[in-house]
């Protein structure tokens, strides 16, 4: 009966420590095997590992690309027109044992990569090239590769590999914000104005060319007539000429009716003139005509 015990005892006992020799590393995990703090071995390897039972323990890390946001901060371009920019990274642990050795925990870890993180933001859009319209614009590609490959460097000595940083929003801090748009307001305004003058400038000149069209038109149109009229005129005194040569008698009675009805014509006609003058001719009764 004791016996029988014993050996349970002792199988217990060989399969806990066989249990606490053993450890399985997943494949989205690395593995440290420490002795007393100190680092024995690497297991990179998913499966099935052993370990020393009681002395040794194990430190798992992840070795899936790990995200990290960092807090808005403050930039200021070579334009002085400063903005608020935030970012994120996509990152990973290259080397476990550098890793543990430089931070030990992913919290420690994510602490200074964001300030290696911050640190070449500022760097990189605050450099001399780079100004607020290039940080707004597709060239934004650009400073996002110049910022990863400045921090993957900066955090090697960490163990960790930077994958891509991404700069997610980039906007004006509220008190610049009535500002830029004020200024914007105003370069639309002059630019409406620039519009308008030369729109005036346009019309102006449309209108001075139709005015000096119009004088041409006007010129030429009289100086036609003018001619019109003349040749008329020769040839009335022509018609009159030849009708005069013709019947001198004739002519002078023409001439005499035409007087006749421009100056005896309205109702208030008075003529001061002799009745034996010669105006009056054709109208005597008796004109021995």
């Amino acid at each position: 009966m004791n016996r029988g015990i014993l050996l349970l005892i002792a199988g217990v006992a060989a399969l806990f420590v066989f249990l606490s020799s053993v450890f399985i590393v997943d494949e989205r995990q690395k593995a440290l095997v420490l002795q007393f703090g100190q680092i024995k071995s690497v297991k990179e390897e998913p499966g099935l590992s052993f370990k020393v039972p009681f002395i040794q323990n194990v430190a798992y890390y992840d070795d899936r690309i790990l995200a990290l946001e960092t807090p808005e901060i403050e930039v200021t371009p070579s334009d002085d027109r400063r903005l608020l920019v935030d970012a994120f990274a996509r990152y990973r642990i290259s080397d476990v044992v550098k890793f543990r050795q430089a931070v030990a925990t992913i919290e420690r870890a994510e602490n200074r990569l964001q300030g290696i993180l911050n640190a070449q933001v500022r760097e990189v859009l605050g450099s001399k090239e780079v100004t607020s319209n290039t940080i707004l614009s597709a060239d934004r590609s650009e400073l996002m590769v110049r910022i990863k490959d400045q921090a993957r460097a900066a955090a090697l000595g960490l163990g960790v590999e930077v994958v891509d940083v991404r700069l997610k929003q980039t906007f004006l801090p509220e008190q610049n914000l009535r500002a830029t748009f004020d200024r914007m307001i105003a370069e639309r305004e002059r630019d409406a104005a620039d519009e308008r003058a030369r729109g005036e400038e346009a019309a102006q000149r449309v209108r001075a060319q139709a005015d000096r069209t119009v004088v041409e038109l006007e010129s030429d149109a009289n100086r036609l007539s003018e001619i019109v009229r003349g040749e008329a005129d020769a040839e009335s005194t022509r018609i009159f000429a030849d009708a005069f040569g013709a019947d001198p008698e004739f002519f002078e009675f023409y001439r005499s009716l035409n007087a006749y009805r421009k100056g005896l014509s309205g109702n208030n006609t008075t003529m001061v003139i002799s009745p034996d003058g010669e105006f009056f001719d054709y109208l005597k009764s008796d004109t021995g005509r």
